[in-house]
């Protein structure tokens, strides 16, 4: 018997439905020129706001779908099933959570329906020259005057920064206390002279995701617009609402396995080699059943995790284990792919090689899988 997913219902399936229609039609046409002009377009952002799969599960007084993160997690898979690793859905929805579950009433009302219809893209600006997984290292500042914040530094590898209007930007608001020092700022990039976007960055994959440098020179910040009201609370924020960042890596990785697996199962049954399809011979065929075998473990661990996320119990571990764990058995079931794949698993023009390419990096942002492991050993 076909295995389906406990959080799945006919709902959910019939907005499964809309979502591949609107990827089939909106995304996956575009995604050689979203390559070579290494961002998405803005329509697609506003046709996904149309549609309200930009944020599916933001309740509807802020604009949002009403639904749960099963809804999200439906967007997400049909992007992993397509191989979209270029359309920013995911942090933008990682923005949207933090205002949400972190902003004042004010914000909530101000910023989630203009990410709910598309006019805003959002962007979360974390990682620095100096500072990557150490958000503690952090050396961006923001200094409070009559008329707002003056935002000083530099930020690299920001997703959707290309594009954004809108970026959650972690700053320190008092340098001398430490964790007890980092703010996280609500930055509008329109008509904000001391902010620039610099180059979008040349990556060894996900080259149609605007992934750039930010500079902020006396950047303005209303006074309003620090996250949650009150400076000193990022750190806390932070580690409050990675957890949700973390598990939407793992839904992804899931989805990108089962491709994979659904993939190169097609290609060894057509390809023949020595008078005999590849699936005949026996390494092949273990090979796979090594991989389904795995993939079918992470499909449950990730279900539980979703099911975990909709009902409030998803905890920091947990989430850490889904990123680390996934991620890892993602890189490792691609390489497997391309090896069965042989020499037309190394052209780009076969999905099995953009998809390795794209993987790597699952590995890295999002916190390095090292951090995961620390996480996790701490709760032991």
């Amino acid at each position: 018997m076909e295995y389906t997913s406990p959080w799945m219902n006919a709902e959910l399936e019939g907005f499964r439905d809309a979502v591949r229609r609107f990827v089939d039609t909106e995304v996956v046409p575009n995604q050689e020129h979203w390559r070579k002009q290494q961002h998405v377009g803005r329509r697609v952002w506003e046709k996904g706001g149309e549609m309200g799969i930009l944020l599916a599960d933001i309740p509807e007084e802020y604009g949002g779908s009403g639904g749960t993160f099963a809804h999200q997690s439906v967007v997400f898979e049909e992007l992993g099933y397509a191989g979209d690793m270029a359309f920013g859905i995911h942090v933008h929805a990682i923005v949207a959570h933090y205002i949400l579950n972190q902003g004042t009433e004010e914000q909530k009302r101000k910023y989630l329906p203009k990410l709910a219809s598309g006019e805003m893209v959002g962007a979360i600006a974390m990682s620095e020259p100096g500072a990557g997984s150490d958000l503690k290292g952090i050396r961006s500042t923001a200094v409070a005057g009559a008329d707002g914040y003056k935002v000083n530094g530099s930020k690299t590898f920001i997703s959707n920064g290309y594009l954004a209007d809108l970026i959650l930007v972690v700053v320190k608001t008092d340098p001398a206390a430490g964790a007890k020092g980092v703010s996280l700022l609500l930055l509008e990039t329109k008509d904000n002279p001391g902010f620039r976007v610099g180059r979008i960055l040349e990556k060894v994959g996900q080259k149609g995701q605007d992934t750039c440098e930010l500079f902020f020179d006396d950047a303005h910040v209303p006074l309003g617009n620090v996250l949650g009201g009150a400076e000193g609370k990022g750190f806390a924020q932070l580690m409050t609402e990675l957890p949700y960042e973390r598990t939407i890596l793992g839904v992804s990785g899931v989805a990108a396995i089962e491709r994979a697996l659904k993939l190169t199962v097609e290609h060894t049954k057509e390809r023949k080699a020595f008078g005999q399809a590849l699936f005949e011979m026996q390494n092949t065929r273990f090979v796979l059943a090594e991989i389904k075998t795995e993939a079918t473990i992470a499909r449950i661990f990730i279900d539980r995790c979703i099911d975990d996320m909709i009902n409030g119990r998803i905890d920091t571990v947990q989430a850490s284990m889904a990123k680390y764990w996934i991620s890892d058995l993602q890189c490792k079931v691609i390489d497997q792919c391309v090896q069965l794949f042989g020499g037309y698993g190394y052209m780009l023009e076969y999905p099995i090689a953009q998809m390795y390419v794209d993987a790597r990096v699952q590995r890295i942002y999002g916190g390095a899988n090292e951090i995961m492991k620390e996480i996790i050993a701490r709760s032991l």
